[in-house]
């Protein structure tokens, strides 16, 4: 009930200018809390392994992220630069190429260690942004690349699989367990968003914060195949809460994109940003 859907958040968000400023700022925050924190509590917590034996291997995967964050002082950040330079515009796309490759290396480490994948894609990112910014590398080139490659291809193909998964008989012959999670959602992420953000957000922006913070789908669809394998969820349960993430993700960025255009927030929010 904790978790965020900000990868699938985004390209909404972007499309309706609700990124810029300090709004945006405190989405992107509470987003990527809303996805690491439950992240990291499941390779914990949902393991089969000891506890300890997780906090190492989390330990171990941290500490490969430190080292390939240090990389460009390593080779000099001069040199790196330079590759980056040189290899972003031309055909071969070598600064995106070797993005992939960073973001597979992390996946394939996370996997070895018994850790969530989506872990390892979290630190890819993280480790990708101290790089540009460690090169003054320009940000926005990258950003479109990776942008095209992931909302172009990746997602929507997620977002298949995840429609053939879902359970739709077993959601039809109890449809309130699913208006229960959907519930659940608002009021476990959503809600404390109005209390949370009190003194730095008006109540319009606060209140676009409770449905955007809320939405959530695929931290879900890996709750529910864990506790399915491990027996601790009945299917039901398990359908439901799937049901109730895609039915979030439809109906509460929605809600927000409503809020924000009834009070004209958006269009200022991209004045500003132009500005």
């Amino acid at each position: 009930m904790t978790t965020t859907a900000l990868g699938t958040l985004l390209p909404i968000l972007q499309d309706n200018n609700l990124l810029a400023g300090r709004f945006g700022r405190y989405v992107l925050a509470a987003g990527a809390v809303g996805e690491l924190c439950p992240i990291i509590a499941i390779s914990i917590f949902l393991t089969k392994r000891d506890s300890f034996v997780a906090l190492l291997s989390l330990a171990a995967v941290g500490l490969a992220a430190l080292v390939l964050t240090a990389l460009p002082g390593l080779l000099g950040q001069a040199r790196l630069r330079a590759l980056i330079d040189q290899g972003r515009r031309a055909t071969s796309q070598t600064t995106l190429r070797l993005s992939i490759v960073l973001l597979l290396a992390l996946l394939v480490l996370a996997e070895r260690f018994g850790l969530d994948v989506v872990l390892g894609a979290l630190l890819a990112g993280i480790v990708l942004r101290n790089w540009t910014a460690r090169t003054g590398m320009e940000v926005g080139p990258l950003n479109d690349k990776l942008d095209a490659v992931g909302h172009g291809f990746f997602i929507p193909v997620f977002f298949v699989v995840s429609g053939m998964t879902l359970d739709i008989q077993a959601i039809v012959k109890d449809p309130l367990r699913l208006l229960i999670f959907l519930g659940l959602l608002l009021t476990v992420r959503g809600l404390p968003s109005l209390l949370v953000y009190l003194n730095v957000l008006p109540w319009r922006q606060r209140l676009e914060m409770t449905f955007i913070t809320a939405t959530t789908m695929p931290l879900l669809i890996a709750l529910a195949e864990i506790g399915l394998a491990d027996g601790v969820m009945l299917p039901a349960n398990a359908a439901a809460m799937v049901g109730a993430g895609v039915m979030s993700v439809l109906l509460y960025p929605l809600i927000a994109v409503t809020i924000a255009r009834s009070s004209g927030a958006a269009a200022e929010r991209a004045a500003a940003e132009q500005d």
